[in-house]
């Protein structure tokens, strides 16, 4: 059964590509591409024949079954302008309808911006969160933001050079004057990796050309607080009988609080009887 290939292409230095996607792309039967002129300049880097097809957000719905009939027949590489098809460029209903049909659907991984501008950025890679682009209108830009405020994990965000200083105005009203990596025209001839706060990067990028991935610092982990739900649970526990290594081991584990400081709070219980004074 012929197969679909979701083949990532280089972001910009076409050295990047590698040699498992050359052999796909020249093994295919078609190119499903979302801007055909930057893959032909691909492909004829490497001296690749291959046909062509448009496959881009305008024409997606009207070459699907297009390209699910071709399918039938050959091979199919889905590849996007740069990068992953499918992150923040067409593919996602092309892998989707295929995946319902029983087309086996095989990725050739390779370049991601995303990636690239986290592992740069000098901020934390273990736990991140992906939006993409953001919305266009400001207010509903806005509203973005206000929803992932308390992300614990870098954000990663892509942006067009025209909307950038909005958009940096937008994370330092509602996010603050975070830490911030602003990557520019990765992997090409002007690159440039910006590593300060959200403030900095306004002043820097005064006239911003190019392609931006901007690398946002989490609000990190809360440092759990005692609460009054907290000091009602012991309280319970104290009068249930439970003994204080039981409660305090029991509650540590659950809130996340140090031992010592429940030790204190039980302590607290002991000497008043079990009484707790809960200030409203």
């Amino acid at each position: 059964m012929p197969n679909l290939y979701v083949v990532a292409t280089p972001i910009g230095n076409l050295e990047d590509i590698s040699l498992r996607a050359l052999r796909i792309l020249r093994e295919v039967k078609l190119i499903a591409a979302e801007d055909t002129r930057k893959t032909r300049r691909l492909l004829s880097a490497y001296d690749i024949k291959t046909p062509l097809t448009s496959y881009h957000e305008h024409n997606k719905q009207a070459k699907l079954e297009y390209v699910l009939n071709f399918l039938q027949d050959g091979d199919v590489a889905l590849v996007s302008e740069a990068g992953m098809p499918g992150m923040s460029d067409p593919g996602y209903e092309l892998v989707k309808a295929a995946s319902r049909r029983g087309i086996p659907v095989i990725p050739i991984p390779g370049p991601s911006a995303v990636v690239t501008a986290l592992v740069v950025s000098g901020l934390p890679t273990d736990r991140f969160l992906y939006l993409g682009f953001l919305p266009r209108r400001a207010s509903a830009r806005r509203t973005l933001l206000e929803s992932v405020a308390d992300e614990p994990g870098t954000i990663v965000i892509l942006e067009a050079p025209h909307r950038l200083q909005a958009t940096l105005s937008d994370l330092l009203s509602v996010l603050g004057d975070r830490e911030i990596a602003v990557c520019r025209e990765l992997t090409k001839l002007h690159e440039e990796i910006f590593r300060g706060t959200t403030s900095q990067a306004m002043a820097h990028f005064t006239q911003p050309r190019g392609e931006f991935t901007l690398v946002i610092k989490g609000r990190g982990k809360r440092k759990p607080e005692m609460t009054q739900a907290i000091e009602q649970r012991l309280h319970d526990m104290y009068l249930s009988g439970t003994t204080a290594k039981e409660a305090i081991a029991e509650v540590a584990r659950d809130t996340g609080l140090p031992k010592r400081e429940l030790y204190r709070a039980w302590l607290k219980l002991a000497r008043s009887g079990g009484r707790i004074h809960i200030t409203v």
